[in-house]
């Protein structure tokens, strides 16, 4: 009969797991390296994104975006650039402010390396053209090739002038450019029905017609009054002749007016010119930029 407050026997465990022999006992064993996970590696990264179509997309719109804005950025600036160089050039020959711009096609890059430019806009303060007070020139200028040559810089296939002078500026010019009769002139009145200027003084008034003359524009005197009577056109036309012949002659690249016509409020008229040769830097300084 068995006691019941035995201890039950020990049932045999497994035996112990026997130390390595090249260490001894109570040294476990070390941690073991890493497994590099598959795809870790650069190689490998860049393998899974050009293996996905969508990541080849947003790859190729970054490239092409910033090649885009790189060369975005190099159009405006040589723009920019050459904008102030044209207008420093008008700005020179016109002793006036002025502003250039060039015409969006093609792209102003390609216009550049092949020195051919299609269409330049430039238009002028409006303050004065030289010595004639508020005189505006608008600009447009068409094929233009820079090739340097012996006897100049480039060629230019048509330029086209609109001028507009005003009654005020009319009368600021005269009274400042000639000495007889602009002290004589307080206003100037337009008449466009019958396409005449009438410069008027305190004691009289002269009536003169712009025309077209020697490429350049005249004012050929019509009627002079003075205290009441008629005097000789004579006695104020060579006067008017010198003034008319320095403000609108000897223009660069043989630029001539065609056309000129009375308004309400002024003169306007068009100079001109067709395939003219540019001027190098010692025969005209003010192209010298360009």
């Amino acid at each position: 009969m068995t006691d019941p407050w035995a201890r039950p026997p020990q049932q045999p465990g497994p035996p112990p797991a026997p130390f390595p022999q090249d260490q001894p006992p109570g040294y476990g064993p070390g941690p073991t390296s890493p497994t590099p996970q598959e795809g870790s590696s650069l190689p490998a990264k860049l393998k899974n994104i050009f293996s996905d179509p969508i990541s080849i997309v947003l790859v190729v719109v970054i490239v092409l975006a910033l090649v885009f804005a790189g060369l975005l950025g190099a159009e405006l600036y040589a723009r920019n650039r050459a904008d102030t160089v044209v207008a420093g050039t008008v700005e020179c020959v016109v002793q006036d402010d002025a502003t250039a711009s060039f015409g969006v096609l093609p792209p102003f890059l390609m216009q550049h390396v092949s020195g051919h430019y299609t269409n330049i806009r430039i238009e002028t303060a409006g303050n004065q053209v030289r010595d004639a007070k508020g005189m505006k020139v608008d600009l447009d200028i068409n094929d233009v090739r820079l090739e340097d040559s012996p006897t100049s810089s480039g060629t230019i296939g048509s330029l086209v002038a609109h001028i507009t002078w005003s009654a005020e500026g009319i009368k600021q010019t005269i009274q400042g450019a000639i000495p007889l009769v602009g002290s004589f002139v307080t206003g100037v009145t337009t008449n466009p029905n019958d396409g005449t200027v009438e410069l008027e003084g305190a004691l009289g008034s002269i009536t003169a017609r712009p025309e077209v003359a020697d490429g350049g524009i005249a004012l050929r005197v019509q009627q002079v009054t003075g205290l009441g009577f008629t005097l000789p056109r004579e006695a104020v036309q060579p006067a008017l002749d010198a003034f008319t012949s320095e403000l609108t002659q000897d223009y660069p690249m043989d630029i001539r007016a065609d056309s000129v016509e009375v308004t309400d409020s002024g003169v306007v008229s068009q100079f001109s010119t067709r395939n003219a040769s540019i001027p190098k830097q010692t025969d005209d300084p003010c192209f010298a930029g360009l």
